[in-house]
């Protein structure tokens, strides 16, 4: 059978069933438990999308769609076969290569219908354009920055916001002009290039602290675009899906402002992440309890309760399996183990669950900031693993700090606060951390992973020792 002969009503029963497997793939990613399940509807919905595409009797040569396959699939299969600690950026490339092929598809369709585009139709894939522009800079710019190849450090100066929202303003007014004048090619590329500059501008002001939100940002961009494409190219599907995409990812980045008690404009341009001058100075001037892993082993396997809060280290140093050998090693001793996860922790949204869920650590054990921080002032002991400004009680108390408001997980209510550490460093947000002061905080200085393993060891019967002079 040909693809002439495959009836449309065929085609879109493929869609429809493709739409379906996309909203029951949100509805089950929402849930740990049903994470999985919710990874294979979306996959599978997929295939079904664009096996059904393929099918469309438009189609009267398959060359370069075989060879787009295939090139693809070399570039796509290395770029999933990253380590854990890399997915932030590679979604941020997704997001990327997924705009980029939004903003080709709406130059081609302007310069196909060109200068018989009727106004909405203008209208749409203006914004089809700007999106998918701005969204391919921005995401390149924010993986360099994940990456580290770009300065993980806000570049500010005077009048930046200014001169962005005028970059911005400018590209809306010409898509404007063409919506009421599509004869006017030749004004065309500035809504590709001033997009294309807005959007590095847009991610050199923000701060490494601020990525999760922005990640989530851009890939409500990214669906917008392919809704609006949707429009464009007359596809129920893809207006769904990006829809889909847009609206979760807006919600999502909803959720992780609230979680900084910021603001999106606040986020975007706030500069939020830049080392406060005084810094430095405060940490000389004070002192800090630091412990063995053979005396942090001790506490541990005293316990009756631990909860164990990761942050960003424990991502670099790829502790995740050790730990979750030594949350094995505490369950077998009749220790209870919860992990606390806050909502921005890590480098894009849900990356601690991630990183847990890789090493196999149940999903039960794992609870949100709202469902652990009223089980803290009964904890022994709280063992934080490379977290910072998620874990600071300046938030709580401290109106000059600029993380001042924002909900932070209550460690510092426990018993007994372990805290892994390289040095005292401060954080993305360039701030001390007054939780490291405390009388009842021990720092334990050294790799997340090399650590943490040393306590594994310890209390696998190799030394526990005695806590005498902590």
């Amino acid at each position: 059978m040909t693809t002439a002969q495959i009836p449309e009503q065929a085609i879109e029963f493929f869609y429809l069933i493709a739409t379906a497997l996309f909203v029951l793939s949100l509805k089950w990613l929402s849930a740990p438990a049903t994470a999985r399940r919710g990874v294979w509807a979306g996959e599978i919905g997929m295939v079904l999308a664009i096996g059904a595409t393929l099918l469309h009797r438009g189609i009267v040569d398959y060359t370069w769609i075989a060879i787009a396959l295939v090139v693809g699939a070399i570039i796509g299969i290395p770029l999933g076969l990253v380590h854990m600690t890399a997915v932030p950026q590679r979604t941020a490339l997704s997001h990327a290569f997924g705009a980029l092929c939004v903003s080709l598809v709406g130059t081609a369709e302007f310069y196909q219908r060109t200068p018989h585009v009727p106004r909405f139709m203008m209208a749409v894939l203006s914004m089809e354009v700007i999106l998918g522009s701005l969204t391919f800079t921005g995401s390149l710019m924010a993986a360099g920055k994940l990456q580290e190849v770009l300065p993980q450090r806000p570049i500010t100066y005077k009048g930046q916001n200014i001169v962005n929202i005028s970059l911005l303003a400018i590209a809306v007014a010409v898509a404007v002009y063409l919506v009421m004048h599509p004869g006017e090619t030749r004004l065309f590329p500035l809504i590709i290039g001033i997009p294309l500059v807005f959007g590095v501008l847009m991610i050199v002001p923000i701060g490494g602290a601020d990525m999760p939100t922005v990640i989530s940002l851009l890939n409500s961009y990214a669906g917008l675009s392919a809704a609006a494409m949707g429009f464009v190219l007359d596809s129920k599907l893809l207006i769904i899906a990006g829809a889909l995409d847009g609206s979760s990812g807006f919600v999502l980045s909803v959720i992780m402002s609230k979680a900084m008690n910021r603001s999106f404009t606040n986020v975007l341009f706030g500069a939020f992440g830049q080392v406060q001058p005084t810094a430095a100075g405060a940490i000389e001037a004070r002192t800090v309890r630091t412990a063995t892993a053979e005396e942090a082993a001790a506490i541990l396997g005293a316990a009756n309760s631990v909860v164990v809060v990761p942050g960003y280290g424990m991502a670099v140093a790829q502790a995740q399996h050790k730990v979750r050998e030594f949350y094995d090693a505490l369950t077998k001793r009749g220790v209870d183990v919860k992990f606390g996860i806050h909502p921005v922790a890590g480098r894009m949204p849900g990356h601690m669950n991630v990183l847990l869920a890789e090493a196999d650590i149940p999903y039960d054990r794992l609870l949100d900031m709202d469902a652990i921080n009223p089980e803290l002032p009964q904890t022994d002991v709280a063992l934080v693993i490379g977290a910072n400004d998620v874990t600071n009680p300046a938030a709580r108390s401290d109106k000059s700090s600029p993380i001042y408001g924002m909900p932070i997980l209550d460690v510092d209510k426990a018993r007994t606060v372990m805290v892994i550490k390289r040095s005292m460093s401060p954080g993305f947000a360039g701030i001390d951390n007054e939780l490291y002061y405390l009388d009842k905080t021990l720092m334990l200085f050294g790799d997340a992973k090399t650590f943490v393993g040393d306590i594994v060891r310890q209390l696998a019967g190799e030394g526990l020792g005695s806590v005498a002079g902590v």
